[in-house]
């Protein structure tokens, strides 16, 4: 969250009004002071993001300590006039906003009520008294959407102004840096910009779901695309090949890595742009939804001088996020660590990263075999997709490397029938991997509205029906009626962009290859007679995770059944 200098209240401040109150245990607030810091943003934005107090209990306690009045302004219009009045970038650096008039007085939200040189200089300029409210930071954060609210109206402006003057390139540029600019407003993964037969259309993935954005007149797609081309250094004269690139670009002072993606499809070229950000960077293994006796699994693994640690799921699923956070852990000084991918998602510092060129025969199998010739304690290969690799990989793991990969397969039990499948000999198998982390990604409940609520008769069936489930909520909560326990959703709102969902979390199950483990490996067991004794011996399934997640409020139901059936 980029909110200019942030000095909004001061920490022990907020600890004095939070703590005694019992709004926070202290060690929490302790925790959540420390992690803030360490990631430079608004402690109150944090403690709102973990659950540990809602956005308007937050901006009460502190308004009333202040004796401001408070201002939720998740949900308020702002009109374009009173947006006018102060611009954009002052907005966002002194986190305020004027949001209503009554009379000749303006209302004011900010969560820097004591900075009283600014608001003095906002009276005289506009030559009206104003009233100060206090909002909290993620509060103030929404409101300066509004700024771009009108984002579709702009586009449709260029466009129309395009096709009037098809050869206005300017105006090409600028509805491309919209396209980009609004979709990292909208935390968009992606761009996927589409040709159909009469026109074409621009969605956004958003936590995991793409959602129609715009659509514009076909005629103006080939020169879009070629823009983006242009950026990318991509042949502007190749229409009938796949091609891909790369880009970057500035908003707020955030680098944005734009992976590009150009493929001909029956009408047309389609586009669609990754946007890697920093915020999407240095994730820890906690944050990404590891917890417990798996978190315990993963770190055992990672202190092993040699062997495999995999991670598993289908495409989207984070597995090589997942393998970054481990990755950031093990990155020392006094190891060398090297990595062969397709693409390079995130440059890490210290760490010897390479890029698969099949042009150049640069492959992951040949990739590996010159890697494993440069003295690495630790190498990370960005995917086993063939026999040659996993044969290199599991070698390597078997003389001194702890290797770090991903598989396409279901489950973790699923990854060793993968493996045998290659042509890797089943004792092979059996000793080289350490651990399998199999995972999907869930949608999280909006923190700002989210609200409790009992389950319907046929979230209850759905329940009923899923293995193990209704044991582990009656385990629980230790009550024989289900349908008296409160579980969590969001209602939707500005933030979520009525969603309900804001964010996302991992689900996992991890498997420890233990001597019981191995022994099955080798005598070639089906998939299913692996996980049956992976659960005996204390494996939780990804369903049992997720509906963890779901007791504690991160997720709900519907997501985790999605996620994992």
């Amino acid at each position: 969250m980029k909110l200019g200098d942030y000095t909004g209240v001061p920490v022990e401040k907020l600890k004095e009004i939070l703590v005694p109150s019992g709004y926070i245990e202290e060690g929490l607030f302790e925790s959540a002071m420390q992690e803030a810091a360490k990631k430079r943003v608004p402690i109150e934005s944090l403690i709102v993001e973990k659950g540990l107090i809602s956005d308007e209990h937050l901006g009460r306690a502190i308004a009333d300590s202040l004796n401001y009045y408070f201002i939720d302004l998740k949900n308020i219009a702002i009109s374009e006039d009173l947006l006018n009045l102060i611009p954009e970038a002052v907005a966002r650096a002194q986190g305020s906003i004027l949001f209503d008039r009554v009379g000749d007085n303006l209302k004011l939200a900010t969560f820097k009520p004591h900075n009283y040189e600014f608001l003095k200089f906002l009276e005289r300029k506009i030559g009206r008294k104003i009233e100060i409210y206090y909002a909290t930071p993620l509060g103030i954060e929404v409101a300066l959407k509004s700024y771009r609210s009108d984002w579709i109206m702009a586009a449709k402006d260029l466009i129309t102004d395009l096709e009037a003057n098809p050869k206005n390139e300017e105006n090409i540029v600028k509805l491309v840096n919209l396209f980009l600019e609004y979709a990292h407003d909208s935390n968009a993964s992606d761009i996927h910009i589409e040709p159909l037969e009469g026109r074409a259309l621009v969605r956004f993935r958003i936590d995991g779901i793409l959602h129609e954005v715009m659509s514009y007149s076909k005629n103006m797609h080939d020169r879009i695309v070629s823009r983006i081309k242009i950026l990318s250094r991509l042949r502007t004269d190749e229409h009938a090949a796949a091609q891909d690139g790369r880009f970057d670009h500035k908003k707020d002072q955030v680098g944005i890595d734009v992976r590009v993606s150009i493929l001909p499809v029956t009408d047309g070229e389609n586009v669609v742009m990754r946007l890697l950000t920093e915020r999407m960077r240095r994730l820890s293994l906690e944050e990404l939804g590891l917890t417990g006796k798996d978190l315990e699994k993963v770190k055992a693994a990672m202190v092993k001088p040699y062997g495999m640690i995999l991670s598993v799921g289908p495409t989207g699923s984070g597995k090589t996020t997942t393998l970054y956070a481990v990755l950031q852990i093990l990155n020392k000084p006094e190891v060398n660590i090297m990595t062969i991918e397709d693409p390079v998602e995130y440059d890490i510092e210290h760490i010897q990263q390479t890029q698969v060129n099949p042009a150049k025969n640069l492959l992951f199998s040949t990739g590996l075999r010159s890697i494993v010739r440069q003295d690495p304690d630790i190498v990370m290969v960005g995917e086993i997709r063939d026999n040659e690799t996993a044969d290199i990989a599991v070698n390597a793991a078997m003389t001194g490397h702890l290797f770090l990969s991903t598989l396409h397969a279901n489950d973790a039990a699923t990854t060793f029938p993968r493996l045998l499948e290659m042509g890797i000999e089943p004792f092979l198998v059996a000793s080289s991997v350490n651990v399998v982390v199999a995972q999907r990604l869930v949608r999280k409940v909006c923190s700002f509205c989210k609200l409790s609520y009992f389950l319907t008769e046929e979230e209850l069936k759905i329940l009923d029906s899923l293995p193990h489930v209704p044991q582990m909520i009656q385990e629980t909560y230790k009550k024989e009626d289900i349908s008296k326990i409160r579980f969590y959703k969001g209602s939707g709102c500005k933030i979520c962009n009525y969603t309900g969902y804001s964010g996302r979390t991992g689900i996992f199950e991890v498997l420890e290859v233990t001597k019981e483990m191995r022994l099955l490996i080798v005598q070639r067991m089906s998939a299913d007679v692996i996980d049956e004794e992976a659960k005996k011996l204390g494996m939780t399934s990804m369903m049992q995770d997720g509906m963890v997640k779901v007791f504690q409020g991160v997720t709900t139901i519907d997501e985790v059944v999605r996620a994992v059936k």
